[in-house]
């Protein structure tokens, strides 16, 4: 975990656009904003290219994606392609339908992606390895590790598959990271949210592995501060307390 990471983001604040699902709109927004980064939450294709190319980051997420929001997705991809902008796709629930399939892989197929992040049995199916899944939610088994190395090869990127255990990969390394807590599971829009802090880290100007595994360790470091708040006594109390240790330093997490 590298606190200068999470420095540049605070002193550069970077803007982060989001063509995300509904759903999480307002949670992702505040998120960032406590982390130290900006967003901008829309999926028209008129805003699409301008908004991506004035962006430092582009998130995708297939959350409640309709048919007529897909090329906006493609086109605001291919704008931050063009400038050098690191886009970071979240598969929410990918494998649940025919066209949750085919609109994942047209932008897998149109946009470079800098980072994929999922859940186990969103990623399984990115790296065609059978597991089972329900919805949104991964709740098969196996080999978390290897999805993420295959994804991380096959599209060239970083791979973040979430879970129990978080796996970060690049072509030819595996972090672990074991931060975390539960709650993160009973708020909506545990996992989209990371989406977010994973690509204001993805702006900096450290290496992509480094950044990627900053933003999920530091993450779920918050998350286990927030979990061990005296007031917090479930999902509710602990909401605000994770958006607080979102904005704080590595070392007074750590302190809890």
């Amino acid at each position: 975990m590298n606190q200068s990471i999470i420095d540049q983001v605070r002193r550069q604040v970077p803007f982060i656009y989001h063509l995300t699902n509904q759903v999480v709109m307002n949670f992702s927004a505040n998120g960032l904003l406590a982390f130290g980064g900006t967003p901008a939450m829309a999926k028209y294709i008129e805003v699409a290219e301008p908004l991506a190319a004035a962006s430092d980051g582009v998130l995708i997420n297939l959350g409640t994606l309709s048919r007529d929001e897909v090329p906006a997705l493609v086109k605001a991809g291919k704008a931050a392609n063009q400038k050098g902008i690191p886009v970071v796709l979240d598969p929410v629930a990918i494998a649940c339908s025919a066209f949750t399939k085919e609109a994942g892989r047209e932008i897998l197929q149109e946009v470079k992606l800098a980072a994929v992040k999922g859940n186990a049995g969103e990623m399984a199916y990115l790296a065609d390895i059978p597991w089972e899944t329900r919805g949104v939610d991964s709740i098969g088994g196996g080999d978390a590790a290897a999805v993420a190395g295959e994804v991380a090869k096959r599209y060239s990127t970083i791979a973040v598959v979430t879970g129990e255990t978080d796996y970060i990969a690049s072509e030819d390394k595996l972090l672990v990271n074991e931060t975390g807590h539960p709650l993160l599971t009973k708020i909506t829009g545990g996992g989209c949210l990371l989406g977010s802090i994973l690509a204001a880290c993805l702006t900096t100007d450290a290496d992509a592995l480094e950044q990627a595994y900053t933003a999920v360790s530091f993450y779920g470091l918050a998350a286990e501060y927030a979990a061990a708040r005296p007031e917090v006594r479930g999902p509710g109390t602990f909401l605000p307390a994770f958006l607080d240790a979102l904005s704080y330093d590595i070392k007074d997490l750590e302190g809890k």
